[in-house]
């Protein structure tokens, strides 16, 4: 029994005992397409393409992760000439393999969802492109499962539906969601207040020195003889005054003088205050947090200093960096088993400059270990076994 029957068993079984629950929800959703519930133009404009932190911890992200090579195995084994490996370097003709997981993790980065589109003329794919999320529609089917994906642009709408033998020709990566049965959930959701924060305590910095780096304040006038009233004329002109002589760029740090019991009054509370510095400095840690990047990997102050930044960048490459290749990968030989049987993609972790030490550290021990074998040892090292069979089924 070859690799693609046993799947094709295993898919028929999933039809035939259906979760019952899961019928339940496609109740409600079965054969309509669901929007995603977010508004990715937002997430994008609010949190990608106007605060600088969110920004670079996307960027970095979606970088590093790419950097990954994925390597094709077959019998515990890489196979560098099978066609999948071609796939992965070059999936197709505009981009490289690194180019395309990049567009990849950065979107999933920044809607929490993410989509690959296999495409090609026979049965196996010979092309891969990333589809844009915000134009990506789940169309449930009667199980309650995605049966297709529609996708639209330009006023049109394509159906990208499940083949006869049950591949589908769309991978969606999700980030768990608690509320939706369908849909990611984003860091930038996760941050949304923080970067709010951010971006308007940015504004204000740029509006306080567009004012000429000073705060606003209002002129007080005391005279006494007059009711501390000026007349009409009075206030006419002193407005006029000041539009001509102290407004816009040609007027900045220009003095003001003051007459007739006139008297400046400072109004807007000072950055000391606010504690303007530190609460903007806050809200770019709980962003960094919300998407697993140190502080000290994006020049934040506080902890800046040489061994804090090693330890940061090896945290991130263990706990941000690592995991997420290691899922694109399960993920991706999950999607394409059917059109590729007794093919494995796994992340090449011992290429990744951040991983050295550990893996050195990793390698050393294992020397020491005189009590495992070499088979053992190859293992441990996640090397796969030497002796292991190279014949087919």
């Amino acid at each position: 029994m070859t690799s693609q029957t046993r799947w094709l068993d295993r898919l028929r079984g999933r039809e035939t005992k259906a979760s019952r629950a899961r019928r339940l929800v496609a109740l409600t959703s079965a054969g309509r397409p669901r929007w995603t519930p977010t508004d990715y133009r937002a997430l994008a404009q609010e949190g990608y393409a106007r605060n600088a932190v969110a920004y670079r911890c996307i960027r970095m992200i979606a970088e590093a992760t790419a950097s990954v090579p994925l390597v094709v195995f077959r019998r515990n084994r890489p196979s560098p000439d099978h066609p999948l490996q071609a796939l992965l370097d070059r999936p197709n003709p505009e981009e490289a393999g690194a180019d395309l997981l990049e567009s990849f993790f950065g979107a999933l980065q920044t809607a929490g969802n993410a989509y690959l589109e296999a495409a090609g003329t026979g049965d196996a794919p010979t092309e891969l492109y990333v589809l844009r999320p915000d134009r990506v529609k789940v169309v449930p089917g009667a199980q309650g499962w995605p049966d297709a994906y529609e996708y639209q642009a330009a006023g049109r709408a394509v159906r990208l539906v499940r083949a006869g033998d049950g591949f589908l020709p769309v991978l969606h990566l999700k980030l768990y969601n608690p509320t939706d049965d369908y849909y990611g959930f984003s860091p930038l959701e996760a941050a949304r207040f923080a970067i709010d924060v951010h971006n308007a305590s940015s504004a204000w910095n740029k509006a306080l020195l567009d004012n000429s780096a000073r705060p606003s304040g209002a002129l007080v006038f005391t005279g006494r003889a007059a009711g501390d009233r000026l007349s009409e004329d009075q206030f006419v002109r002193l407005k006029q005054e000041l539009e001509d002589a102290h407004s816009g760029p040609d007027g900045a740090g220009r003095p003001l003088l003051l007459e007739g019991g006139l008297d400046w009054k400072p109004m807007a509370l000072t950055p000391s205050d606010m504690d303007f510095i530190a609460g903007k400095a806050a809200a770019a840690r709980e962003i960094a947090q919300a998407f697993g990047v140190p502080p000290p990997l994006l020049g934040l102050p506080g902890d800046n200093t040489y061994a804090n930044y090693k330890e940061a960048n090896g945290a991130f490459w263990r706990q941000t960096v690592a995991p997420l290749a290691e899922r694109g990968a399960r993920a991706i030989t999950a999607w394409l088993q059917p059109r590729f049987p007794g093919c494995v993609i796994r992340p090449d972790l011992d290429r990744c400059p951040g991983l050295a030490s550990e893996r050195e550290s990793l390698w050393a021990r294992l020397d020491a270990a005189t009590f495992l074998t070499p088979q053992e040892r190859r293992r441990m090292a996640g090397l796969g076994d030497a002796l292991a069979e190279t014949s087919d089924d």
